[in-house]
């Protein structure tokens, strides 16, 4: 790859959005406004550092020039200045090569997380909910805003299933490797012998679909209504406040019952069924071109076992990039950021492999 010319290529596009975003006749348009300015927010990092490259390749080249001029006491200074800006050019070309990988195109967009007890009974679905705590918490400390779409509670503190959606700043990117297979290991609270016991829950990350993505025919859909319920006879509604909407074309069955409002019990099952028509093709796609996806960290199958929950030792590794933390207790409460750095740059190194093969 040629690095300088591609970087004058990004920063000539930068420097066109951001006279687009002075323009009249964009500033009187709202929604190209908005466009215009997410495209120049994603390029401002990578211009930033590569203004910053240029200036100390610049001063590098200088200091080489004088590191062998006659002037023994200036070309001294100049190769000491000379050993400081080496190691810092290679940072930023590193760190702009990094910067130029192929984004993700959905690391942008809000996401709808289904989480649902696996093997283990009563035991999983607890941990389901310690999962959905975790997301919760992590969720919290970035500002974001998860929210209830429907759920299925056992009435001891777990999930059968949840379904929730979080919003915010580029919540894809960082919870994208969280789909697959979660397992636990752990002394229930019901176990008298003391033996350690092992459940899993399956998590699946969705980006949410936006209108623009997917299109969906009212004639398509078939659409219920009924009594919601909830956990041991809790939360019951005495109206037909819960919605069922069943896709004809593909048999998917979405269902939100979890507002006492019909209307805002419609809206969000449309939401997530949208979110889940857009993933199945996504995933369709994906199948198609398995080949350049093999290795990537983030779209494993949710079939596979991710990552183990080891209480006694409280430890948590995940088995894709074989990285364990002895922090487990912390990790639930949120602090997921060392995890999710590692995964981070785990597909990053998978990227740079492809393209330099």
């Amino acid at each position: 790859m040629d690095l300088s010319r591609k970087l004058d290529e990004v920063e000539s596009t930068f420097n066109e959005l951001e006279q687009q975003m002075a323009d009249p006749s964009i500033l009187s348009n709202p929604g190209e406004l908005q466009k215009v300015a997410r495209r120049h927010s994603a390029l401002s990092e990578i211009v930033e550092v590569y203004r910053k490259y240029r200036d100390v390749k610049t001063s590098l080249d200088e200091a080489r020039g004088l590191a062998h001029g006659s002037d023994p006491e200036l070309g001294e200074l100049a190769r000491e200045e000379v050993r400081e800006l080496e190691p810092q050019l290679k940072e930023l070309e590193d760190k702009l090569t990094v910067l130029l990988l192929p984004r993700d195109p959905h690391d942008d967009k809000n996401v709808i997380v289904e989480i649902r007890g696996g093997a283990g009974g009563d035991e999983a679905a607890l941990f389901a909910g310690a999962l959905f705590r975790m997301y919760s918490r992590f969720s919290e400390k970035h500002g974001w805003r998860p929210e209830i779409l429907t759920s299925n509670e056992t009435g001891i503190g777990g999930y059968k299933e949840i379904v929730f959606k979080i919003d915010g700043d580029g919540v894809y990117s960082q919870l994208k490797y969280e789909s697959g297979v979660h397992r636990v290991q752990r002394v229930p609270v019901t176990e008298s012998g003391g033996r350690i016991h092992t459940s899993t829950a399956t998590v699946a990350v969705l980006p949410e679909a936006a209108d623009v993505d997917v299109e969906v025919r009212q004639e398509d859909l078939k659409i219920d209504t009924y009594r919601a319920s909830g956990a041991g006879g809790q939360h019951v509604n005495m109206t037909d406040s819960a919605v069922r909407i069943t896709h004809l074309p593909s048999g998917l069955v979405v269902t939100c019952q979890d507002e006492r409002s019909q209307l805002k019990n419609r809206v969000k099952a449309m939401k997530l069924l949208k979110t889940k028509l857009y993933d199945m093709e996504q995933r369709r796609q994906q199948a198609e071109m398995a080949a350049e996806r093999k290795g990537q960290v983030g779209t494993g199958d949710r079939s596979e076992r991710i990552r183990t929950y080891n209480f006694p030792q409280n430890r948590v590794t995940d088995h894709r990039i074989g990285l364990t933390l002895h922090k487990l207790d912390g990790m639930l409460e949120g602090d997921m950021e060392e995890m999710v750095s590692a995964l981070a740059m785990a597909e990053q190194s998978e990227k740079l492999k492809m393209m330099a093969g």
